[in-house]
Formats: structure tokens, sequence, C-alpha cells
């Protein structure tokens, strides 16, 4: 892992820089949307210049100029990086009106720590004019300084070996529970890493919901996030945490959009098909980012020494978040989902991408791979025929080994090394 000092040291080159440059192009408006405290205002303030002046509405005074005259603000501003613009919600029609009237590419760059284009703070649509660019916490790769990962090229190609020493990821369990808030690696004491994280958790319940949707009961909020850490991985019962919260299914369904709006969660969707009837349809929780919730959780290494089993949920929130990221860079879209059955069969993510094409990924916090590890691939490929591109048991071994058929087994570090 890298030395988490060099997080407040040389600047790391993020993925998405690239991107963002390439659609500044030929694109009106591009947005940089992720969770507070992912590095949004460090890539803007890269991208900013003496032509395309950085303006931050985290700044009072610039808060309440937008707030009270969103027109004038944007008419001062022929070229501009805003930051947090959710923090002034008018701005967006003004921001429309603007480039509607000068059409020319990248004339604006906004960031937000909302999902401005599917919560209820944007009031326009901006379509057409805007390309949105994800950036969440650190990936693996991007902490290591090497390039974007081929892992999921490799994966819809079933493009591994079938025999190859990789050696030991000696450090998965401390980059797991480090997770990749770059303000929580500046800490090299894990101890006080998990007390910025927890604190992080709690100014979100605080302050930020309160900012994109009239919740009054802040408090339960706080604890739903919580309790959405217990539950992690499961299949997400909303009149169970709703019982527990003392609210019905509805205000907790709301609740949870709000917070994927944060990029705190995402539901994993039930993969499905209109020719399989068996399946179930509930949708799991996962965290974006392990290191929170390892905090959230309480877990640190000597919890998970005493029992190997405490890692398992965080490790396939480490997977799914390192998925995600990577699938953030992609031009192909992709779906993650997961598979389970009446049979009780599952597996853990489900990728998919045009035209139907299926990879299946289980993940394992041990070394050892067992063939009954791969029951749920092997029932996934038989379901998906043809569209089956390939399983893959991810697990804290040394090498990457074929099994059977498009049936792969591999260390976790694939997802960054491959």
């Amino acid at each position: 892992m890298a030395d988490p000092t060099l997080i407040h040291g040389p600047y790391v080159e993020r993925h998405a820089e690239s991107r963002i440059r390439a659609a500044q192009d030929d694109t009106r408006i591009v947005a940089i949307i992720g969770p507070r405290q992912s590095g949004k205002t460090t890539l803007a303030r890269r991208l900013a210049n003496d032509d395309r002046p950085f303006v931050t509405l985290d700044d009072e005074q610039f808060r309440r100029f937008a707030e009270d005259d969103p027109v004038g603000f944007m008419r001062s501003r022929h070229t501009a990086v805003i930051d947090e613009i959710q923090r002034a919600p008018g701005l967006i029609l003004a921001l429309k009106r603007a480039v509607d009237e000068n059409p020319q590419p990248g004339r604006y760059l906004i960031t937000g720590s909302v999902d401005l284009f599917r919560s209820s703070i944007s009031p326009d649509s901006l379509a057409g004019r805007v390309e949105t660019v994800e950036l969440l916490p650190f990936s693996q790769a991007e902490i290591a300084n090497a390039g974007i990962p081929g892992f999921l090229d490799r994966a819809f190609a079933g493009d591994f070996p079938n025999l190859e020493e990789k050696g030991p990821t000696v450090d998965l369990i401390e980059r797991v529970l480090a997770g990749g808030f770059p303000e929580a690696l500046s800490r090299t004491d894990p101890a006080r890493r998990r007390t910025w994280l927890r604190a992080y958790a709690r100014a979100l319940s605080e302050r930020d919901v309160s900012e994109i949707a009239a919740i009054h009961r802040l408090d339960e909020m706080a604890r739903l996030i919580e309790h959405a850490a217990v539950s992690t991985g499961l299949l997400l019962n909303m009149s169970d945490l709703g019982s527990r919260l003392g609210v019905d299914s509805k205000t907790i369904n709301r609740w949870l959009t709000l917070l994927e709006h944060m990029f705190l969660v995402r539901r994993v969707r039930a993969w499905h098909s209109n020719e399989l009837k068996r399946l179930v349809k509930a949708p799991k929780l996962h965290f974006l980012d392990s290191g929170l919730l390892a905090a959230l959780r309480r877990v640190d290494a000597a919890t998970i020494a005493r029992d190997r089993r405490e890692a398992d949920p965080l490790l396939e929130c480490f997977v799914h978040g390192e998925i995600v990221k990577a699938a953030a860079l992609s031009d192909d879209a992709m779906t993650v989902n997961h598979y389970r059955d009446k049979d009780q069969v599952e597996v853990d993510l489900v990728l998919e991408r045009p035209p139907g094409k299926i990879v299946g990924i289980e993940v394992k916090a041990g070394a050892t791979v067992r063939p009954d590890d791969f029951k749920g691939l092997a029932r996934l490929k038989q379901v998906t025929g043809n569209r089956f591109a390939c399983g893959i048991v991810l697990h804290d071994g040394e090498r990457v080994q074929q099994t059977a058929s498009k049936l792969f087994a591999m260390p976790v570090k694939m997802l960054w090394e491959a």
C-alpha cells in the first residue's frame, strides 16, 4: 500500500482527470460529482486557470451572492469553476440560461457533493448541456500511482490465464480498513483515521442531509446510517429497518435515497430475467467506502485477527467499491447487481454490459478456495448461457487459476493490478 503520508504530499493523479479534460473540449458544462472529501475540490482547483477562475460556494460571501442573485452571479462569470454548487441550487437555472445563450464548449466546470441530476436539488434538467463524471474516494490503483486497471475489460473477455502466480497481498486487510478517503488516509494512526471517518458520517447526517431535503429527524438519520452499516451486504428489508427506527418503510426508502444521492451507500439491485421466475427480487445495500464501513461497525485489525469472519462484509464492500470506481471510467455502460434464487444460491456481484454480457463475482476473505465457493457462479453460468463471460472468485490467495470453463479463482489485487 502506498505511504499514506503521500496523500498530503505530491498530488495524487486521478484517473478521471483525462475524462474531464476530454469532456471540456466538446461539452458546455462538465460536472464532477461525488461524496464530500473525495478530492473534487483538489481536482477542480487543478483544472482552474486564469481564464476559468475557481469559486467555491463553501465561501459564505459567494454563496449569498449566488443565492440572492443567481443571474447576476453567472453574468459576471463567462467561464468558471464553481465548487459545491448544490449549496445554491438556484444557480442551475442561471447556468442553463448562460450556456443556452453561448454554447461554447468547456465554459463551466461544476462540482457537487450530491448527485445533482437525480435528486430534488436540481430544479431543471441540463440534459444535452452537461457531462457528469463521478469522482469517488481514491481507488487502489490511484493510491499506488498506477494506471487505469484493465480488470473489467479482461473479465468481460474472459481473458485470464489458466495458472499464474501473483504472490500474496500482504496488506489486504490494511487496505480494506483504510478505505480511500484522502483525508482519512493522511492519518497514519488507524485509531485517528477511524475517529475522522465516524465524524465524517456524523457531519453528513447532521448538516448535509438538512441542506438538500426537509428532514427534521436528523437523529433518526444518524441511527439509520448505523443500522445500514450493520446490514451491509445483506438483503435489504426496509420494513424491518423502519420498525427499528419507528418509521414506515416509505420513509426508510426516502431516507436511503438521500444517502445514495450523497454517495454514502448504494442499493445493489437483484439481477433478474424475464425467463426466470424463481429469483429473489430484494436489493442489497453497500457502502461505497470500506474504511467508513469498518469505522461504523467498530471493526479494526485486532477484531479481524480474533475473528476472520468480521472481514467478510468489509471485503465485499471493498470489492464493490473498486468495481464501481473502475466502471465510472469506462465508456461502456455497466450495471452492478447481485444474484439470489429461491434455493438460496447466490452470487455477490453480477456485472452486466451491453449487449447483455454477464460476469459473476464471489468474494472470499480466506486464502483457500473450495469447490463449493463456485456453486453460485455455476448456477449463474447455467441460467445465462451464452451471455456468461466468466465467473470469478476473488480471494486472499496468491495465484490466478482456472477451475472450469469460464470459471476462475484469483487474488483480490487483480482488481487493480490486472
